[in-house]
């Protein structure tokens, strides 16, 4: 998985956001719904990025297409996190700023993931 524009970001969030699959027309209509407008052939295009980039996966089987998201909006964060971390040259550094500036319960919910080797 890869990094996500503005678009596709909101697209995605639709996505996530849905109990089912969608189509380019159920998405248009949710960003509708949040006082966006975009064509169905524009959301269509963004789609056929996200597949490609593997975020979501369509079912062509049926016409208007579907998309699912292949994976949930933790897991995308979660990668993002790894790979920012990944990328730094001072991990301990990296880590340390990232644990002294989250909240006290965010450290409270940290410590127990760890404890727990969640």
């Amino acid at each position: 998985m890869g990094t996500l524009g503005e678009l596709e970001r909101t697209v995605m969030d639709a996505v996530w956001d849905a109990p089912a699959q969608l189509t380019a027309y159920d998405v248009q209509e949710q960003l509708e719904g949040s006082g966006r407008t975009l064509a169905a052939t524009t959301l269509l295009t963004v789609l056929s990025r996200l597949e490609k980039k593997g975020f979501v996966a369509s079912d062509r089987s049926v016409r208007p297409y579907r998309y699912a998201a292949v994976g949930s909006r933790a897991d995308h964060v979660a990668e993002l996190m790894h790979s920012v971390l990944g990328e730094s040259r001072d991990r301990t550094a990296v880590l340390e700023r990232f644990v002294g500036s989250v909240s006290s319960e965010d450290a409270e919910l940290l410590r127990s993931l760890l404890r727990d080797g969640s």
